[in-house]
């Protein structure tokens, strides 16, 4: 099979010289532009110094050195490997309700630690950013695509 040879259900031959075939790409074809990636690397630069970024780092490194945190979490990680093994190797549904319980009430007292908190919101901010930024991209080259589909072209002789 050549590069432009492929089955499909259509009344047009993809020949090299048509000018009405859609272009065949291989993967090796769709490299990224490398001015586009630079671009990218630029705007990843300036999200990682942005104040959502910052404060994100800030109340992780806070929650990494918090004893009470650290603590609570190493208990809740524990007390779901005994879950696991009361449900898969003891078949035991008491303990395993009870063992439920008790994370819930071990990740209840974490959630309300203020620093955690913090840094839940910080990840809610954080995330908000990248999904504005990929909104704004994913909306403008879309707006750019609508008006360039919408501008009336003169269509090649061969495809009336």
């Amino acid at each position: 099979m050549s590069a432009h040879a492929h089955e499909h259900d259509h009344d047009h031959d993809h020949k090299d010289g048509d000018s009405c075939s859609v272009p065949i790409f291989d993967n090796r074809d769709l490299i990224v532009r490398e001015d586009i990636l630079a671009r990218a690397k630029e705007l990843a630069q300036l999200i990682t110094t942005s104040e959502e970024v910052e404060m994100y780092q800030r109340s992780e490194k806070l929650i990494q050195t918090h004893e009470r945190v650290q603590g609570l979490i190493t208990t809740i990680k524990k007390k779901q490997k005994e879950l696991v093994a009361f449900q898969n190797t003891f078949k035991n549904p008491a303990m395993v309700e009870k063992i439920e319980a008790e994370i819930d009430a071990i990740q209840d007292e974490l959630d309300n630690i203020p620093i955690v908190q913090q840094f839940q919101q910080s990840q809610v901010d954080v995330n908000y950013l990248l999904q504005s930024i990929v909104s704004v991209i994913r909306d403008s080259v879309a707006e750019k695509l609508d008006v360039e589909a919408a501008t009336p072209a003169e269509a090649p002789e061969e495809c009336d």
